[in-house]
């Protein structure tokens, strides 16, 4: 049977269209593959993201809770919670329960709603006990002060063990000047020495509050840490300055008095400013380190003498590897706190100085009998130690490291006192050098 005409134009629309559409989907799958795959994934993305973010919600909440609880001191009937559980004791101490992702039920999903609440309240008691706490800690609290810790903090404000050792240094001075030993005479001088080193170093520490808070070694001092005020120091450094002065001038004599305010002032005025200056502060404070076995001698005799001069050489000449090798280990905590020291700016220097005065030490100690100081056993004795620090400078100035320093550090801290006690066994004695000059008979 014939088609009629109608239905051959509507075949043949419907092939040409169809054909086109087939034609255009084909192109679109062929050009653009991806971006099909590509908004199936996204969407896929969403969906996952969205689970996500509802299960690390949950967890955020959780954990919150779990913290909050645990900073809560327990009530006599606490609410059950299912993160925490009763020990079997019966005690009221509560424990955590080990947290684990199955145990979610990502099938219950509490609603919206719920979750923004107990959001909410979460944050919001945070926020409470960190804002308590903030304010708590920056609180200006007020330092009190008792009065069974006063000695302790003043002995520290003077640094008392540097002060024994201005003490036994002029001691030593004083027993081996010539002459009958006078005890008052040396009570006096120990005292008012005594009073005079704590001045000048409590009055060191009130300059250099600014500069010690920044170094380890000194952070703990008691102006820095705040226990006592700058007020107490100073007139704590005034009322030991004033009484040692007059019991060095009017008990011993005036040139011992003199000596020890200019040992103040060179102290205070010179050294401890210098130090954040020139390099120049060490052999400053090696002066002033010197002049205490002169002040015994002076304290003794009435004079100068080529003795007084003999011993404070030697102090001199110590104190260089002594503070040089502390220094060395010291030289992050300097370099901080802005001091301009020979370990930190000129650290070559800084070895061979402390070489230099380890080999002084020995021709001083040969010097002694020669000045009538002690007799010819002093030298042969004394060498022994004597090399033995030169040994240690000479590897501090090879290795230079900090063990070598360690080494001629804690070697410097007997030498000194093994040193002045070997002087003292070998004092010439009283007669010995107006024997020289006579005649035989």
């Amino acid at each position: 049977m014939a088609a009629s005409p109608h239905t051959l134009s509507s075949r043949l629309l419907t092939g040409r269209v169809g054909g086109c559409v087939w034609y255009l989907e084909r192109r679109a799958v062929q050009e653009s593959p991806h971006k099909f795959m590509h908004h199936f994934r996204n969407i896929n993305k969403q969906w996952i993201t969205f689970q996500h973010f509802t299960f690390l919600k949950r967890m955020y909440v959780t954990q919150l809770n779990r913290s909050l609880s645990q900073q809560v001191k327990p009530k006599p009937e606490p609410v059950a919670s299912p993160f925490l559980e009763k020990t079997s004791s019966g005690q009221e101490i509560y424990e955590m329960k080990p947290f684990s992702p199955s145990s979610l039920s990502l099938s219950r999903k509490p609603s919206e709603k719920e979750l923004i609440e107990l959001e909410s309240a979460s944050i919001i008691q945070g926020s409470i006990e960190v804002g308590k706490e903030t304010k708590d800690e920056k609180q200006w609290k007020e330092m009190k002060l008792h009065v069974d810790d006063l000695p302790g903090i003043l002995a520290r404000l003077s640094k008392i063990k540097l002060t024994a050792l201005v003490v036994s240094t002029t001691s030593a001075g004083f027993a081996l000047a010539p002459g009958s030993f006078d005890w008052s005479c040396f009570l006096l001088t120990f005292a008012g020495t005594g009073l005079a080193s704590c001045a000048a170093n409590s009055i060191n520490q009130f300059f250099e509050v600014p500069f010690d808070s920044n170094m380890n070694r000194t952070k703990n001092r008691p102006l820095v840490r705040g226990q006592i005020s700058p007020l107490l120091a100073v007139s704590f450094a005034t009322c030991c300055a004033i009484p040692g002065v007059a019991l060095l001038t009017w008990g011993v004599n005036p040139l011992t008095g003199a000596l020890g305010v200019f040992n103040i002032f060179l102290y205070t005025c010179c050294y401890t400013p210098l130090k954040r200056i020139s390099i120049a502060n060490t052999w400053v404070g090696a002066v002033v380190g010197a002049i205490p076995p002169v002040m015994g001698w002076t304290a003794a005799t009435g004079s100068l003498d080529a003795g007084a001069f003999l011993l404070g050489g030697i102090l001199y000449s110590w104190q260089f590897p002594h503070f040089n090798a502390l220094s060395w280990g010291l030289r992050e905590d300097y370099s901080r706190g802005g001091y301009c020291m020979m370990s930190v700016t000129h650290p070559a220097l800084c070895r061979r100085v402390a070489l230099r005065h380890c080999l002084a030490l020995i021709g001083l100690s040969t010097a002694a009998p020669v000045l009538d100081v002690t007799t010819w056993t002093f030298p042969a004795i004394s060498l022994p130690i004597n090399l033995y620090i030169s040994y240690l400078g000479f590897r501090f100035y090879t290795d230079a490291d900090r063990k070598s320093s360690r080494k001629l550090f804690f070697c410097s801290l007997w030498h000194l006192p093994l040193l002045l006690l070997l002087m003292l066994t070998c004092k010439q004695p009283p007669g010995g050098k107006c024997d020289k000059g006579e005649p035989q008979s």
